[in-house]
């Protein structure tokens, strides 16, 4: 089963028909599970969702041979945590998705870390589906003591 998920704050329909068609065309073989968000996009081809409780969202991301989500911090973190396969696609700006392109942004970072794949437009969507199947994401090691010299750097620059 694959698993997608927008969040709960907004739909994101460029993303949900774009994976509905995906499956339509007969490129995700297994069965689908979208949630949504609230007023989201209605499917055709798989099942969707508006909201779920944390459990069934955790029985979900735990049932899921992989993930398809918005490149959004808390889908990733919960993807990594799981070690689940991810491929996200960011909201843009353009579209009126977001306020900012800060989604492009982290999802650069991210598959240039080797994290997720990421699908920049829906265009790329098919390629990247079909990538997903033996996608293998490398693990994220956390590094505390390089944020705190971030932050440590960026409070002694703003000192004067």
């Amino acid at each position: 089963m694959i698993f997608l998920t927008v969040g709960t704050q907004f739909p994101f329909d460029r993303l949900v028909m774009a994976v509905d068609k995906a499956v339509a065309e007969g490129l995700l073989e297994e069965d689908l599970i979208a949630q949504v968000g609230r007023e989201g996009a209605r499917c055709r081809n798989i099942k969707c969702v508006e909201v779920l409780e944390k459990d069934e969202f955790d029985k979900y991301v735990n049932n899921a041979s992989c993930l398809i989500s918005h490149a959004g911090m808390g889908s990733i973190t919960v993807a990594l945590s799981h070690n689940k396969p991810l491929l996200v696609m960011p909201r843009r700006k353009k579209y009126g998705e977001v306020v900012n392109d800060h989604q492009m942004a982290i999802a650069r970072k991210f598959e240039e870390l080797g994290h997720v794949l990421a699908a920049y437009n829906e265009k790329d969507l098919p390629n990247k589906i079909k990538e997903l199947k033996t996608f293998i994401p490398k693990p994220r090691k956390a590094e505390p003591e390089k944020v705190a010299a971030k932050i440590a750097e960026y409070l002694d620059s703003i000192r004067g």
